[in-house]
C-alpha cells in the first residue's frame, strides 16, 4: 500500500487495538463479521469504488456503509468499517485488504487472549511447510474447480481438533477466499500478522540439525540484538544444508550453512 491507502490502514489498525483491548468484545465474533464484509466488498466491485470515491464525503459514504450493514453485522464491525470509509484510498482494492486484515488481527488477537497465539504462529509455519512439501495437498487447496465446501472440508479434516481454532479458521478463509494470493503469500502475510501481535519479528532458521533450546535462545538473542526486536523463531530441519543454518527475515537472508560455502567455492573456481 501507498500514500493515503498506508495511513488510513494504521488510523483503523489503532481503533481496532483501542476495541480490542476491552474484553467484553468478542474478538473472534469481530473477526467473522468483518470477514464478511470483506466478501461483500471483494464480489461487489461498483460499490466498494462508491465507498471509496474520492468525490464523495467521507461522512455520506459512512452512512452508507452503516445503512447497509446495520443489522448484518454487530455495531463494533459497522463503526471500524465506518471508520475505514471516512478515510481516503489510494485504490479501492486497497480498502478490501485492509478489512481482511483486521479480520484476521482481531481473530489473532482472540488467539492471543486464550494464551494460544504462539501455538498459532507455530501451526501457520508448519502448516506452509506440509502444503510446500505436498503437491498434491497444494493442488486440491488451490483448485479453480473444487467448490469451496470440499476445500473446507479437507481442511477441517486436517486440522480439526489438532490446531488451534484461530488457526483453522484463518486457513480455512486464505483458502476459501484467496482474492488472486498464492497460498504460500497469504499464510507468510498471516504468520507476519501474528508476529505483530506480540512486536516481534519471525525468522525462518533451516538447520541440518534440531538446534537445542540453548542454542535457539542464543539465536534468538542475537537475532534480537541485530534487528533491535524479540524475534519468534520458525524452525526447519533440511539435511541438504549440510551443517551450520541458513535465517530468512523478511527478503534478507543470513546463510551460513556448508553449502552455501561449497557453492561459493564453486562459482569462483568456475569464474
Amino acid at each position: 500500500m501507498n500514500g493515503a491507502s498506508r495511513g488510513a490502514l494504521a488510523a483503523a489498525r489503532e481503533r481496532l487495538d483501542a476495541l480490542t483491548d476491552n474484553t467484553s468484545v468478542d474478538a473472534a465474533a469481530l473477526a467473522d463479521d468483518l470477514a464478511s464484509v470483506t466478501a461483500l466488498l471483494h464480489r461487489e466491485v461498483s460499490l466498494r469504488r462508491v465507498l471509496t470515491d474520492p468525490a464523495q464525503s467521507g461522512e455520506s459514504k459512512a452512512e452508507l456503509a452503516a445503512r447497509l450493514l446495520s443489522g448484518q453485522v454487530s455495531g463494533e464491525a459497522v463503526d471500524l468499517v465506518s471508520g475505514l470509509v471516512r478515510s481516503r484510498w489510494s485504490q479501492s482494492r486497497d480498502l478490501v485488504d485492509s478489512v481482511e486484515e483486521l479480520a484476521n488481527t482481531a481473530d489473532l488477537t482472540a488467539a492471543q487472549r486464550a494464551g494460544g497465539l504462539d501455538d498459532v504462529e507455530d501451526e501457520l509455519f508448519r502448516f506452509g511447510r506440509i502444503v510446500g512439501s505436498d503437491t498434491e495437498l497444494r493442488s486440491a487447496l488451490t483448485s479453480r474447480t473444487a467448490t469451496t465446501a470440499a476445500k473446507s472440508e479437507l481442511l477441517r479434516s486436517l486440522l480439526g481438533g489438532k490446531a488451534q481454532p484461530v488457526t483453522e479458521r484463518v486457513i480455512v478463509r486464505l483458502v476459501t477466499q484467496p482474492r488472486g494470493r498464492s497460498l504460500e503469500a497469504g499464510l507468510e502475510s498471516l504468520s507476519k500478522l501474528a508476529a505483530d501481535r506480540r512486536d516481534r519479528t519471525v525468522a525462518i532458521v533451516t538447520s541440518a540439525v534440531p538446534l537445542s533450546d540453548r542454542q535457539k535462545q542464543r539465536l534468538g538473542a542475537a537475532l534480537a540484538k541485530i534487528y533491535g526486536r524479540e524475534m519468534h523463531l520458525n524452525l526447519d530441519v533440511d539435511p541438504a544444508v549440510l551443517g551450520g543454518i541458513s535465517v530468512r527475515v523478511g527478503d534478507e537472508i543470513i546463510n551460513g550453512t556448508v553449502a552455501e560455502r561449497l557453492e561459493e567455492a564453486t562459482r569462483r573456481m568456475a569464474g
